[in-house]
């Protein structure tokens, strides 16, 4: 999502006249293998709670604000004690939406398809009188002063008023938590996607998500725009580090970063907070990496690369999916039926709403300001709710418009607000509206901070270590340099109290130059001088910090030179002069052209965006944990190579999955156990079909008692021709397919599983997959 570009800050809301109701409070291995987690399936019915005094509160807030009903008379409902159907929470959810949708007007269900930014507002009463469903926070909003009480109470303020409708529909607030709370000063930040991705650990990116769900839910918001499953192809695009990796392997299995958000059942506990699957489709593999460009691929190579993270994230249950500003062969994503309402909703199953990214229907014709064509082809499409964000009232008009003319149907209006509501009733913001206050301590709470500091160095990447000069000694005397070794905004990159991020104190956390000195024996022999000045022989290493300063979306695309700024080559040159070891941890979101200087550096460790823990950082360095990052993008030779990835014949500086790590080679095991039993299956499934092909997937699985570092499946392909496969090497002699793992997957612990998958001319069959273990 886009930025609102302007930084008005919302004053804080006034001392509340009245309490809220206590009963109505709210939310509250060289390469190690990719074992997805166990998908959880949805539960039919949501979790029983009290029941809703929504009469009660309505009167309360329209007491308090001075608002008076804006529906018609005929539309009141009587202010009766005993709940109506859908204020019943003990009926299955789907009979409570019927209920509700039967009782609203054509103005409550466009004001429900409707998305606002929250400084646009004005004047707040406009909440109410145009029956908004959605208010976001684009990435340059924020509220007066910066934390996380202030938020909670604007986000307490917004729901009041949009519950003094008569109906008493809560909205549902949106905003960019794409690597921890990083609007709210103070919150804990976690490393960006990529170092994520590095860390090949989908259970902790899990407990990453669940820690960020609780820092959301303590300032009352209740939906995060996260998080990105983009497989990026080109590291020239500015939103390369909002990829998990460069192959749809990796982004698939971070997926496990939406159970963490939402929980195991949308609105299951009270810190659940709804995830987003974005952007769909394809905005990862854009030609020259261009933001917002034209992915130009055909559909079985969209199917196999771009496709899979949200298969799964469907599969996961999230709760909406945001789409990409992106084409796909020269037709814009908000205008494309085939892909939204056909393979999503349709093939995929995908029963959450679609929402559009920021201003993008407006783009759809390439003018600035919204008209009914551009509405009516996006909601056709298969938009349920439209980020307006700032002319709300001018698209509420053309949007009612276009349904009066007939050019939305009604059931497509119907059809959209069935899949909002549906989330606002599992997430239970009609029973529980409000900030649960007690999560909010929970934001930047020393628990998550060292949740933080641990995948921070899980993310850690080492790609060189000439003369195991790394680990460093804790007893020896360093000289740091770098402009990132002291900047909290640098290592913690764009989306940082603000879109594009700044360099800079712009919120509480260590640095890496803060974390080295907290972890050597005497602080006061380690020397700091951003620009190497001062530096002599005498030092047992220079450790230099650098990389790249914060960007987001457009202005981080680098279609020229990709390598290091001017302050850095010459803060290097003055640090290589001394003859000192120069061990260089690099800062930034992506791979950078280095290669003409890594013969003067002994070590380089790829830090990534690391976030608020800069003593993660650190803790590698000295050897307290050992690297154990591997690649999430294959490392380019030079600017020119771009695109670069996984199998495409290329030679590069350093190959996905590349990491190295420390220690030693065990001795031998005086007193061995039995070798354990070697076992696998193999279980084919076709994925979908079309008139004259397929695409399936094969899921290997380790059934042995010990570990697999190999595996091999071959099937008879009944005259089938394999047209592209994924995630595996294969060749094909006599009508018969073999396939091998890659160097990402070979290695299976007992009991875990891995998938590829291919596309194919000809019918599925009945394939009989063999599987035969290395």
């Amino acid at each position: 999502m886009r930025s609102t570009r302007r930084p008005a800050a919302l004053a804080a809301p006034a001392a509340r006249t009245a309490p809220a109701p206590p009963a109505r409070i709210r939310k509250g291995s060289a390469m190690t293998p990719l074992v997805p987690e166990a998908r959880v399936r949805r539960s039919a019915r949501p979790v029983t709670r009290r029941p809703a005094f929504v009469a009660a509160l309505c009167a309360a807030a329209l007491a308090v604000t001075g608002l008076t009903a804006a529906a018609p008379p005929e539309r009141e409902v009587a202010r009766a004690a005993a709940a109506l159907p859908y204020q019943d929470p003990a009926l299955p959810v789907p009979q409570r939406v019927e209920d509700l949708l039967g009782r609203m007007t054509l103005d409550d269900k466009l004001g429900q398809m409707t998305q606002i930014e929250k400084d646009a507002l004005v004047p707040r009463s406009d909440l109410a009188t145009y029956r908004i469903g959605s208010v976001l926070s684009g990435g340059d909003s924020t509220v007066s002063p910066n934390n996380a009480q202030t938020w909670a109470d604007t986000y307490d303020s917004l729901q009041r008023t949009a519950l003094s409708t008569p109906l008493g529909i809560p909205m549902i607030y949106g905003i960019d938590a794409v690597h921890g709370h990083n609007a709210v000063r103070g919150a804990t930040l976690f490393p960006h996607n990529i170092g994520l991705g590095a860390t090949r650990d989908p259970a902790l990116v899990r407990r990453i998500g669940r820690a960020v769900a609780e820092e959301v839910a303590g300032t009352g918001i209740d939906w995060s725009f996260a998080p990105c499953l983009c497989v990026a192809r080109n590291d020239r695009w500015g939103r390369t580090y909002e990829s998990f990796g460069e192959t749809p392997e990796l982004p698939t299995a971070m997926t496990s970063f939406i159970t963490g958000l939402q929980g195991d059942a949308l609105g299951g506990d009270p810190a659940s907070v709804l995830a987003t699957a974005k952007h769909y489709l394809g905005d990862g593999g854009t030609t020259g990496g261009v933001d917002q460009g034209d992915t130009r691929l055909s559909e079985a190579e969209l199917r196999a690369i771009h496709l899979p993270p949200f298969r799964e994230a469907v599969e996961r249950g999230v709760g909406s999916v945001m789409l990409s500003y992106s084409s796909w062969n020269g037709v814009r994503s908000h205008a494309h039926k085939y892909l939204v309402t056909d393979v999503l909703k349709g093939e995929l199953g995908f029963t959450g709403f679609v929402v559009s990214d920021w201003a993008a229907v407006d783009q759809l014709d390439g003018q600035t300001g919204f008209t009914g064509a551009e509405i009516a082809t996006a909601v056709n499409a298969g938009v349920d709710m439209v980020m307006v964000p700032h002319d709300y009232r001018k698209f509420l008009s053309l949007l009612r418009g276009e349904v009066g003319a007939g050019r939305i149907p009604l059931a497509r209006v119907d059809d959209a607000n069935r899949r909002i509501l549906t989330k606002k009733f599992r997430l239970g913001l009609f029973e529980r509206p409000l900030t649960d206050r007690s999560y909010t301590s929970t934001v930047g709470s020393a628990a998550h901070r060292t949740l933080a500091r641990q995948a921070v160095r899980a993310s850690q990447v080492l790609l060189k270590n000439e003369g195991g000069v790394l680990p460093l000694p804790k007893t020896g005397r360093l000289f740091v340099a770098g402009k990132s070794a002291d900047d909290i905004g640098n290592q913690s990159g764009g989306w940082t109290v603000g879109w594009q991020g700044r360099s800079g104190p712009v919120t509480e956390g260590t640095t890496v130059l803060q974390g080295i000195r907290a972890a050597v024996a005497d602080p006061s022999r380690v020397t700091y001088d951003r620009y190497g000045n001062g530096i002599d022989g005498g030092y047992t290493a220079a450790v230099a910090v650098v990389g790249e300063t914060p960007y987001a979306e457009m202005r981080g695309d680098r279609p020229g030179d990709m390598g290091l700024d001017q302050e850095d080559l010459q803060t290097l040159a003055r640090l290589e002069a001394s003859g000192v070891p120069v061990v260089v941890v690099l800062v930034s979101g992506r791979p950078l052209d280095i290669a003409d200087r890594l013969p003067d550096w002994k070590a380089l460790l790829a830090a990534w965006l690391p976030g608020t823990e800069g003593g993660g950082v650190a803790d590698v360095l000295f050897g307290d944990h050992a690297p154990t990052g591997k690649l999430p993008m294959t490392w380019m030779r030079g600017a020119s190579q771009q695109p670069v990835n996984d199998g495409d014949g290329k030679s590069p500086l350093f190959p996905y999955g590349h990491g190295l790590t420390y220690g030693t080679d065990p001795g031998p095991d005086p007193d061995p156990e039995p070798s354990p039993a070697k076992a696998c299956t193999a279980t084919h499934r076709t994925v979908t079909s079309w008139p004259g092909g397929h695409q399936a997937e094969v899921t290997v699985k380790n059934t042995g008692t010990g570990p697999l570092t190999g595996w091999t499946i071959d099937w008879d392909l009944g005259g089938a021709a394999v047209t592209s496969l994924w995630n595996g090497t294969h060749s094909v002699a006599n009508g018969r397919i073999t396939v091998r793992n890659t160097s990402t997957n070979g290695t299976l612990a007992a009991g875990a599983t891995t998938t590829f998958g291919y596309t194919a001319n000809g019918g599925p069959g009945t394939p009989a997959p063999r599987c035969t273990p290395a």
